[in-house]
């Protein structure tokens, strides 16, 4: 039988050592057969929020409204792999997009909603309302405003729509989520819809359909 010298089969089992702690550092997110020429691979990304003004949020998750001046939303971004694999991600890698809107660009008092900010807003008027940090934490800043309407008021009973709102996406190594809209309930709501008639503030009190001056659904 031939004899294998010591410092080869240090070598070999070195080697061993070392594929099979990199296999480990790596099989919570690909899997082992990744480096085996397998077909496993990113197959989406999804977007969602972990917390809302710190806490767990529930109901509907296409959208999450965003409440108070301060107010809060932590999104969370999950990597889909085709083996099923599904990876909480973070990073300089995520990317997170905010944009107003295109199809509900108004607040309750029919005004265009500001442009978001990354990072704090300038103080010129130009930005504001909501800004998202590189982690994706959306908050509520000045100026306040409100997107929530009652348009079908009903006594005792407010049908809540939004008017306006922010759309969210995070793309992560070149695939992009769905999107997440935000409307945002930060001041008080508008007492009157509809807002403008003839482009003018209305103030008829027979369109009053919110002397409480509420703002969205948590509120009616």
């Amino acid at each position: 039988m031939q004899k294998i010298s010591s410092w080869r089969y240090l070598a070999v089992n070195r080697k061993t050592l070392l594929a099979a702690l990199a296999c480990g550092l790596v099989f919570s997110m690909l899997g082992c057969g990744a480096f085996k020429g397998s077909t496993n691979h990113l197959q989406s990304v999804t977007l969602g929020a972990s917390l809302v003004n710190g806490v767990p949020p529930t109901g509907q998750a296409g959208f999450f409204d965003l409440r108070g001046d301060g107010g809060t939303i932590q999104l969370m971004a999950t990597a889909n792999y085709t083996n099923g694999t599904a990876v909480l991600l973070h990073g300089s890698e995520v990317i997170y997009t905010v944009i107003i809107d295109p199809n509900h660009t108004m607040d309750a008092y029919g005004n265009a909603l500001l442009p978001p900010c990354y990072g704090p807003c300038p103080q010129n008027g130009t930005q504001g309302t909501v800004e998202i940090s590189p982690t994706g934490l959306v908050t509520a800043v000045e100026p306040a405003t409100c997107t929530w309407v009652d348009p079908v008021p009903l006594p005792g009973t407010a049908s809540w729509f939004f008017v306006g709102a922010y759309q969210v996406t995070v793309s992560y190594q070149g695939i992009t989520s769905q999107p997440v809209y935000i409307p945002v309930a930060s001041s008080a709501g508008d007492q009157f819809y509809p807002a403008l008639i003839n482009g003018q503030p209305d103030t008829d009190p027979a369109n009053e359909n919110n002397p409480s001056a509420a703002c969205g659904q948590s509120s009616s």
